[in-house]
């Protein structure tokens, strides 16, 4: 029997299941990995948006993962929704030595467009953007983050996602320092199914690269979980409906 690769998923907690922790979860463990996770909030959500928002102390964040590291272990982490500038810090924190594969999805916003990062917390991600090997924003996250010229200048490593653009096709871009962009184009598929969609392709990724894949190879099969994923949502939810994790084989 193989071991699975051990995920640590730190990230906020959706109560209707579709993104954060939850889809950590069903996407680390359909993968075949161990999920294990540091909760950095609590939501109050569904597909039509979300209606409560609360923050645990990053005390609490920090002995999760202190928890899960001294005894599990992990082979790579991701990090989604952080709740506050503090939280963050403290995430970089535990998370600078370790030299573990980190995917970084910079959460500012959810489905719905209900803000979860207020301006301090996204200054606060130049830290995490520096620990990780990978960030992964979508159209408006890159933009504020400072656009491509600005990442390029800090030397980050990062997937630019096409979800959130126009046009009949998805693209994705993987973008390196002194490295030829890599680019994967697909099919937009059309559905309002689409919660949680880059909590599970960050940590689809962060699954592969614990399990000793490329970071290619891991972007790649990451866009076909996701969109095997969207193919399969359950069709819950009136408005931004989850997608069907488990039915991805």
């Amino acid at each position: 029997m193989t071991t699975p690769p051990r995920i640590l998923a730190i990230a906020g907690s959706d109560s209707s299941g579709g993104a954060g922790i939850q889809a950590d979860i069903k996407t680390v463990t359909m993968l075949g990995g161990y999920a294990m996770t540091a909760i950095t909030a609590i939501t109050a959500q569904n597909s039509r948006g979300v209606t409560a928002v609360e923050a645990l102390s990053p005390d609490m964040v920090g002995a999760q993962i202190d928890a899960c590291l001294s005894d599990i272990g992990a082979d790579a982490v991701k990090i989604g929704m952080l709740g506050s500038p503090e939280i963050a810090h403290a995430v970089a924190d535990r998370l600078e030595a370790t030299g573990l594969p980190v995917v970084f999805d910079p959460v500012m916003v959810a489905t719905s467009g209900a803000v979860l990062a207020d301006a301090g917390t996204v200054a606060a991600f130049e830290r995490l953007m520096r620990i990780a090997t990978l960030t992964t924003p979508n159209v408006p996250e890159l933009e504020a983050l400072g656009g491509a010229k600005a990442m390029a200048a800090r030397k980050i490593t990062y997937l630019a996602k096409g979800g959130d653009a126009e046009g009949p096709e998805v693209e994705d871009r993987l973008v390196r320092t002194n490295q030829k962009d890599m680019i994967w184009r697909s099919p937009r598929i059309a559905t309002r199914h689409t919660h949680g969609t880059g909590c599970t392709l960050s940590s689809a990724i962060a699954t592969q690269l614990g399990r000793g894949v490329l970071l290619e190879q891991a972007v790649a099969e990451a866009r076909e979980f996701v969109r095997a994923a969207l193919l399969a949502a359950p069709g819950f939810g009136a408005r931004h409906g989850p997608m069907g994790h488990q039915a991805v084989r």
